[in-house]
């Protein structure tokens, strides 16, 4: 009888044991799920914050070469003058002039709807892996939770 209920014991203790390595297994499993879903959100963000960079420099160069072309810079007096002029002496016709400045304005806008789209991009990426990233760790805290319940049955 006591025999028996020895091989009881320990044949539940060998199960609980099992159990308990294969909880913490799952939790491994998803601790490393979890980690290499932060590194992809990582490279992620870090391309989007390069891109972002990348062409806010764009726009910051075509505002640059835009106030150039009206006068508008840091120049005083004579400077925003003889700087105008110099720009101006480089076109042979007004209408050359006039397709610069356009194409200057067409760039822009279409660097200013990339930079737009990429925003859009980057914030529908940051949320779908900040729900990945919160799913896998309420899966783990689920495991976690679970462990402490096998453990304490």
């Amino acid at each position: 009888m006591t025999q028996d209920l020895t091989q009881k014991w320990l044949a539940e203790i060998q199960s609980l044991t099992q159990q308990m390595r294969q909880f913490q297994q799952e939790r491994d499993e998803a601790w490393e799920s979890s980690q290499k879903w932060r590194q992809l959100y990582n490279t992620e963000a870090e391309q989007r914050r390069a891109d972002a960079k990348m062409h806010q420099e764009a726009v910051a160069s075509i505002k640059a070469e835009v106030q150039k072309f009206s006068g508008v810079n840091g120049e005083t007096g004579t400077d925003i003058t003889t700087a105008i002029q110099q720009e101006i002496l480089q076109f042979n016709s007004l209408e050359e002039l006039q397709a610069q400045l356009l194409e200057v304005i067409e760039e822009r806008d279409c660097l200013l709807q990339a930079l737009k789209l990429e925003q859009e991009n980057h914030a529908q990426t940051r949320k779908s892996l900040t729900t990945a990233l919160g799913d896998a760790i309420d899966s783990l805290a689920r495991l976690r939770k679970n462990d402490r319940n096998a453990v304490c049955e």
